[in-house]
């Protein structure tokens, strides 16, 4: 990726724990590993990271990035992942804000850790974890897939890992996230905080911001004020 280091293990309790140590070095990292032991999602939720997955964090340091264009962050990440899919044959979806869909189950999750001075974003971390060979939970048959589960096929996790590497070498647009955004026009759950209301998706602006019909009106909502339960 354009000379940046990366650094590998074989096992981590996570890389996106890792690369936050080395953030105070002012350089540009990619750490990867086979296995993790304490892998975090969004909200703080654990995930599985046995052998056989994609688990990857990207470190980038910011010169004059506005914190109002963050969303150009998940972009990238979002996209570089359904691309690499789209290239073993899948066909992703995007999830908002930050979890990837094969027919219609969770085979990718993103998490985006900023770092901002001012209204800037000086830093960001990247976590993403890629359901590829690894064995999932039987707990998670009715919300989880991988790349084996849906191709039958066995893929080299290290190729996998090193197309999508390449792929963030891409300045990817807010249309590329739109032509994999999915459930658009789908009913859904909307979880605000305890209360849970009933909307419909209608489309995700370039900010990141979700345009929902709730009760008849069109309202824009951020991932920090609500989840979506399909």
């Amino acid at each position: 990726m354009n000379g940046v280091e990366r650094v590998h293990f074989e096992e981590i309790e996570s890389t996106n724990t890792y690369i936050k140590t080395r953030r105070n070095e002012g350089k540009d990292l990619i750490v990867t590993a086979t296995a993790q032991t304490g892998g975090r999602g969004t909200k703080g939720r654990s995930f599985s990271a046995e052998k056989g997955g994609v688990y990857l964090s990207k470190l980038s340091h910011y010169t004059d990035f506005p914190a109002s264009q963050a969303f150009k962050i998940m972009i990238g990440g979002a996209v570089a992942v359904c691309k690499t899919l789209e290239h073993y044959g899948l066909r992703p979806v995007i999830k908002w804000p930050n979890d990837i869909h094969v027919n219609g189950k969770k085979i990718c999750g993103i998490l985006i850790e900023n770092v901002f001075s001012g209204k800037n974003i000086s830093s960001s971390v990247v976590g993403i974890g890629v359901n590829v060979c690894n064995l999932l939970p039987d707990s998670l048959d009715a919300i989880a897939t991988s790349m084996l589960i849906e191709t039958g096929k066995t893929f080299d996790v290290e190729e996998v890992t090193r197309y999508l590497i390449a792929m963030f070498d891409v300045e990817w647009t807010i249309n590329d996230y739109h032509a994999y955004i999915g459930y658009m026009g789908r009913e859904v759950t909307l979880i605000l905080g305890e209360e849970s209301k009933a909307a419909t998706l209608r489309s995700v602006d370039g900010e990141g911001g979700l345009w929902a019909e709730i009760d008849g009106k069109l309202q824009r909502l951020t991932a920090a004020e609500v989840s979506v339960r399909l």
